[in-house]
């Protein structure tokens, strides 16, 4: 889920810090991408015409095998260095998220036992997806053979993820989820690794406008988020954006909007057992591991290794394959194109709530 309803509170609060970009304007750049989600997508949009996941002669699933080796190649195509984290053991935090979404799935499960037509039947069969242990090993078998690095994070990818994109090892982070904008990453894409059916645009989403825009600070924003709802607490009962908006800009923190809320009294009350303290540390430490630490390297692609992996275990295409391979052979040969900012960096001070950014003076 990310943070509830944060992506329309950017656009509504902060709209300069949204554009929408394409593979040319990124064309050189190096991306951290969250594989957790990626597969996800393969899975839910690579399938057969009947509606049902891909698979090979043995039965088992390959729509994120081929998901990833083909969406990864169009994205080695048009220009940029991807490398993908892998998600560890989720926070304590998350427990309780991912009670409800393995309730969810079981009653997914159960409605297509009941469904009465194949339209029902393939709707709440997307619904029960999950990545399994298995399929992740085997998308980081394959990337490796693709000669992609792969990053196998202590804790959540996005958090792992925004800490590259911060230490400017990649330029941004890849995924759908918003809360990568709370764990600070500069910039987030998503859309990325969408499937090409869905025809949706890339979107670039820029942090530092967003605290320019919304005049928070990042201590505000984590804040905000945490108000809003995400993965680690539920949002406060009753308390819609608008009003976590508003409240943020007033008082700067939850701990002074609790208090203010505990002193009026009314519906919408803080409650003293909101893990809200243990959620902001987890925003601003997570388990993450130092990005220099962390090294990202593109080779050649394994040709024979993939035509192994894919071809003989997993029943591709071997021409296709080895055209794939090729692609990839090529792609890793081109030298990622310099930029004017890579060579100049321009500081700007951010707007905060009770002093504006200071206008250049003009000369007399």
């Amino acid at each position: 889920m990310g943070i509830k309803g944060l992506y329309k509170v950017v656009s509504d609060h902060a709209p300069g810090a949204i554009r929408i970009t394409d593979w040319k304007a990124l064309g050189g750049r190096k991306v951290a991408i969250d594989a957790s989600m990626s597969l996800y997508q393969f899975l839910i949009a690579v399938r057969q015409n009947d509606g049902f996941q891909l698979a090979g002669s043995d039965g088992e699933t390959t729509s994120h095998l081929i998901g990833m080796f083909y969406r990864t190649i169009r994205i080695i195509e048009n220009g940029l260095k991807p490398a993908y984290v892998f998600d560890g053991k989720p926070p304590d935090l998350k427990s309780e998220e991912l009670k409800k979404r393995d309730a969810l799935r079981e009653k997914a499960t159960k409605s297509k036992e009941d469904a009465a037509t194949s339209e029902d039947v393939n709707r709440f069969e997307r619904r029960t997806v999950k990545v399994t242990r298995e399929q992740n090993e085997e998308a980081k078998k394959l990337l490796r053979l693709m000669g992609i690095p792969v990053i196998e994070a202590p804790g959540e990818a996005e958090a792992q993820c925004a800490i590259l994109a911060k230490a400017n090892k990649v330029y941004a982070a890849a995924t759908e989820d918003m809360d990568t904008l709370t764990f600070g990453s500069p910039i987030l894409l998503r859309h990325l690794t969408a499937g090409d059916q869905k025809k949706s645009p890339i979107t670039e989403l820029n942090t530092g406008k967003v605290l320019e825009e919304m005049r928070l600070s990042r201590e505000e924003f984590v804040d905000l988020c945490i108000l809003l709802g995400c993965d680690y607490c539920d949002p406060i009962r009753g308390m819609g954006p608008t009003t976590a908006v508003k409240l943020m800009k007033e008082f700067h923190s939850i701990d002074k909007i609790k208090a203010h809320l505990d002193e009026k009294g009314g519906k919408v009350q803080i409650p003293d057992d909101w893990p809200y303290e243990a959620v902001r540390k987890l925003f601003h430490e997570p388990d993450t591991t130092p990005a220099d630490q962390v090294e990202l390297k593109w080779t050649d692609p394994d040709v024979e290794g993939l035509v192994e992996f894919l071809v003989k275990e997993k029943g591709f295409s071997e021409d296709r394959v080895r055209s794939g391979a090729a692609k990839l052979t090529k792609g890793s040969s081109v030298a990622p194109q310099g930029r004017l900012t890579d060579f100049f960096k321009v500081s700007k001070r951010p707007a905060t709530p009770d002093k504006p950014a200071n206008k250049k003076k003009a000369k007399k």
